[in-house]
């Protein structure tokens, strides 16, 4: 299955991206679309039966905003011999909108993009994140500068080239029969919010390594039969969220009270009621995130038929 956030449709050009000459050029034509983006969150067009990302055309945002701006656009990429770019348009205080645009929190007006444009608007938000905090070398500590479209940065002094990074994330609904474990973190205490537990892949670990090693040191529990079930890019900064379907080898819950305020069993008819908004015990994630269809599929008795961990 497709997640929010998944889906880009453009070709990401890498072979483009070596002429910096050529990519000049393209972003000034009359097939370059902008996507603007204030405070990582980007300009979006409200229809009477729709929400769109409102792209801009170069001869519009070239009478609006300063050089310094314009070019320092990062290259998203092409698809039907259009070009797309995004701007960071966060110092802008006087920008003039159109009817029926304004700028979207990113997660709240994804659930209402295309499949297409939630997946264009991950690789853009992720991007202008990683720019924001890579402005300094990490080897020698002098500035960095853009290139390849904003695929790279290099240090002005080391010559470093540092290039975005994605964080893997394993996140795994952990079953029993008809029962599964759901937890909650300190940050959600008190809340009635619960979600599949999760956690960030070590260097040198594989998923199934990550998937095991995360429900013990979250839930004391030991699981086996790692089914892969599907991804979705988080960029929140920049997560890669590999779902997972895990059972419980065990059953008695010794959770990580640093971590986590709560992990307990829950039976397949509550949570069935969680994701249909119906229960009055639990809240669990919204369509959204990955968490909620992991969930889903569970209570559904959808077995991943995809990759055997």
């Amino acid at each position: 299955m497709e997640h929010i956030f998944a889906g880009n449709p453009l070709d990401r050009g890498d072979v483009i991206r070596r002429d910096e000459n050529l990519l000049s050029i393209n972003s000034k034509s009359e097939n370059a679309k902008y996507l603007l983006m204030k405070d990582l969150n980007p300009l979006v067009l409200f229809r009477k039966n729709n929400s769109l990302i409102s792209w801009k055309k170069f001869d519009y945002i070239s009478k609006i905003f300063s050089k310094n701006i314009l070019e320092n656009f990062i290259f998203l990429g092409s698809i039907n011999g259009e070009e797309f770019f995004v701007l960071d348009v966060s110092m802008e205080e006087k920008l003039i909108l159109e009817k029926d645009e304004s700028f979207c929190d990113s997660r709240e007006i994804a659930t209402e993009l295309s499949q297409g444009e939630s997946g264009i608007l991950s690789q853009a938000r992720a991007q202008l994140e990683w720019h924001k905090r890579t402005k300094f070398c990490s080897s020698c500590g002098a500035e960095t500068t853009s290139h390849r479209g904003g695929q790279v940065r290099r240090c002005l002094i080391c010559k470093m080239e540092h290039f975005p990074r994605t964080d893997p994330v394993a996140i795994m609904l952990v079953y029993k029969g008809e029962k599964c474990i759901l937890g909650q973190t300190r940050a959600r205490q008190r809340s009635g919010f619960y979600s599949c537990l999760a956690g960030f892949i070590d260097q040198g670990e594989s998923i199934e390594e990550a998937v095991k090693r995360e429900v013990k040191e979250e839930s004391g529990l030991i699981v086996g039969n790692i089914v892969y079930h599907s991804s979705q890019p988080w960029p929140f900064p920049s997560s890669l969220m590999i779902g997972c379907h895990a059972q419980a080898l065990t059953e008695e819950i010794n959770y990580d009270e640093e971590e986590m305020s709560d992990v307990r069993w829950f039976t397949k008819k509550e949570v069935n009621l969680a994701i249909n908004s119906e229960s009055s015990l639990i809240k669990v994630p919204g369509p959204v995130a990955i968490a909620h269809h992991l969930i889903k599929s569970w209570v559904n008795g959808e077995s991943p038929k995809k990759i055997n961990l």
